[in-house]
């Protein structure tokens, strides 16, 4: 019994992702006899049917969903495991593939990712961006090796990954030269749902820390005037510096505006019945303070590369909070 082989496997997904053998041929650079006689030699090795043929079309078996599952498995291991073993070479080359939220990645991570590559100039880092929800999916589906997020991991993925404190940040709220708290400067709580608001997309881990905040303050989102709803920081950004739109921000990304005056971030005073008042203002201030998370999968496989890079950023965190 000669057994199936890793390039049997590979043709089989492809025909199973096309159903079409032609096309699996032409995506794997090999001709269509060479297609049909692996699926032939496999269907005849195991004596069972893979795929229907129907006239000129193919259906995937029972069998066949059965192998691809478990081929998509057998080969994404082989893959992990070739990547191990490049890297064994004292992380003088490897790859490493991070998922990051916009933010994060905009702002807070190009200079980890700087800090490691003057230590392994060898990594090649592949870094793609998306919302905190992708992020997590990402993460959880083996896209990522690692996922870095300023927003929560859903209830239903939290089995699947394992989340840490790596960094935080604050989110202010922030309006440009034609807003009327542009000259104030501080404004009470009761004064949030009395303007315009540009808000990011659901999903975003701005906008979920941002709602969350509006929850503790006894605020519903529903209460707040939103007339613009965008998936990027830039462009709620961008929204309000010439409008009369008030937004929820990292302080990161406006760190410059502020510097300029071209935007101002405004401070909120809680005065809720009850709250604390503090010495100097008789009020205390309305902060949101949000964590960032790095994310891992609970059960696959972590190359050396990952396990390096993930002990910096903990490194990094725990020498900034000294």
């Amino acid at each position: 019994m000669a057994g199936m082989t890793l390039e049997q496997l590979k043709i089989f997904l492809a025909v199973a992702q096309h159903l079409h053998f032609t096309r699996a041929a032409e995506e794997l650079y090999i001709t269509q006899p060479a297609v049909s006689a692996a699926i032939h030699n496999l269907e005849q090795e195991y004596g069972v049917k893979l795929f229907h043929r129907i006239g000129r079309h193919i259906e995937i078996a029972e069998a066949g969903k059965l192998l691809q599952v478990e081929a998509q498995k057998i080969l994404d291991q082989v893959s992990l495991t070739e990547r191990g073993l490049r890297e064994l070479n004292n992380l003088q080359r490897g790859e490493l593939k991070l998922g990051s939220s916009l933010t994060i990645g905009n702002y807070w991570l190009p200079s980890k990712i700087s800090e490691f590559k003057s230590r392994y100039p060898g990594i090649q880092i592949d870094c793609s961006l998306a919302n905190t929800e992708e992020i997590c999916v990402g993460t959880a589906t083996g896209q990522f090796d690692l996922g870095l997020v300023e927003g929560d991991v859903k209830p239903a993925l939290q089995n699947t990954l394992e989340y840490e404190i790596v960094g935080s940040d604050r989110l202010q709220i922030v309006v440009g030269q034609k807003h009327p708290w542009f000259e104030w400067g501080e404004i009470d709580l009761t004064q949030l749902t009395k303007t315009l608001w540009v808000m990011r997309e659901p999903g975003s881990g701005t906008q979920q820390r941002f709602e969350e905040a509006l929850q503790n303050w006894g605020i519903n989102l529903s209460e707040l005037d939103v007339i613009l709803v965008f998936n990027s920081g830039e462009m709620t950004k961008a929204a309000i510096e010439d409008g009369v739109g008030a937004i929820g921000i990292s302080e990161l990304m406006v760190k410059k505006e502020i510097q300029l005056g071209t935007l101002r971030a405004i401070r909120v005073i809680d005065n809720r019945e009850g709250k604390s008042a503090m010495p100097t203002a008789g009020y205390a201030y309305a902060e949101i303070v949000r964590p960032f998370f790095k994310l891992k999968h609970r059960q696959r496989f972590q190359t050396a590369l990952s396990k390096v890079f993930e002990q910096m950023l903990i490194s990094s965190m725990l020498d900034s909070s000294h």
